[in-house]
């Protein structure tokens, strides 16, 4: 399929390359970290070879999240924030930007996240799950009191945010302990970023702003494979949950799903019955998957040519109001 959107592509900057180097085995980084810091050679090759048309980056993970002094983290996001907006201003039909925010400080966040929205013209914001505040071991997750400005600011502007995961603090979570295997997109990755994204759906989050929409990539990072589950033991008691209706009514109103470095046909299927196709989009996860397992796959999945059109660029478009 020519025309696909993408929208989990990473870049980083000079300042946090070294944060993904842990992911890529030492004889692969040198090429990892090309690609990370490359814009308009090997990514746009990549792009026209597979089908790509547009593709909305954001910053490696967990860059800023994890810069728990609040002035450095400031800087940094701004950093990486005006460096992709050059990069969009020179490839406006190729690229699109989700805007990398200081979370350590929600004022911070909610000014910068307006700047780049109305001055450099992005799609939204992706953050790299919960962030570090003050020192390495102090963390802050977003349905906090102290976010609740931040967020009536956020969807104020009226774009969608992308909850993108990084690991857990492994000084924080001793169940990893001598098996690093089970970090990263193996495991942690979706455990950690599901239960915060339960958190924010579960916060009252979305009756507070019912027009805020939330993407989870990797198909979800597994929530649409237990919303059943979940949902069926809420109804035996809430145990705290502050939200106004089911967990799953949020899944199918507030929440959003891509293909990011999830390329099984099986999954699509299961996610497009519990949501519908509408909610679905195409992504890469590049430089750490590669379009051409990506494309492969998805241009020969057994689903509708209308569903494919759908997932692969229609929706991408409605709901960030691309024009293309």
């Amino acid at each position: 399929m020519q025309g696909k959107i993408a929208l989990e592509e990473h870049f980083a900057i000079a300042d946090t390359i070294g944060d993904s180097q842990v992911y890529a085995r030492p004889e692969v980084w040198e090429g990892l970290k090309s690609k990370l810091l490359d814009f308009e050679t090997q990514r746009l090759e990549q792009m026209d070879k597979h089908g790509v048309e547009y593709a909305i980056l954001s910053l490696n993970s967990p860059a800023v999240q994890a810069i728990h002094d609040v002035p450095r983290a400031i800087e940094v996001a701004r950093k990486a924030n005006d460096i992709l907006a050059e990069q969009v201003a020179r490839h406006p039909k190729r690229f699109g930007g989700f805007a990398a925010l200081p979370m350590q400080d929600p004022e911070a966040a909610a000014r910068e996240l307006e700047r780049c929205v109305k001055e450099l013209g992005f799609h939204g914001f992706l953050v790299n799950g919960f962030c570090q505040v003050g020192d390495e071991n102090t963390v802050a997750y977003y349905d906090a009191d102290q976010y609740r400005d931040f967020w009536q600011a956020a969807a104020a502007l009226e774009k969608p945010f992308y909850m993108h995961p990084r690991d857990p603090l492994l000084q924080r979570e001793p169940i990893y302990e001598d098996n690093h295997w089970l970090t990263g997109p193996t495991w942690a990755f979706a455990v950690e970023t599901s239960a915060h994204a339960l958190r924010l759906m579960g916060s009252g989050l979305f009756d507070r702003h019912p027009q805020l929409q939330m993407i989870l990539g990797h198909f979800g990072e597994g929530i649409p494979f237990n919303i059943w589950r979940i949902d069926h033991i809420l109804r035996k008691g809430r145990r705290g949950l502050r939200a106004d209706r089911e967990i799953g009514d949020y899944l199918r109103s507030n929440v959003h799903l891509t293909t990011s470095g999830n390329f099984r046909t099986p999954t699509l299927l299961s996610s497009m019955l519990e949501m519908g196709a509408d909610r679905i989009m195409f992504s890469v996860d590049y430089p750490f998957e590669k379009h051409e397992d990506a494309a492969t796959w998805f241009d020969s999945v057994h689903i509708s040519e209308n569903d494919r059109v759908k997932i692969g660029r229609q929706n991408a478009i409605r709901l960030f109001g691309l024009d293309l």
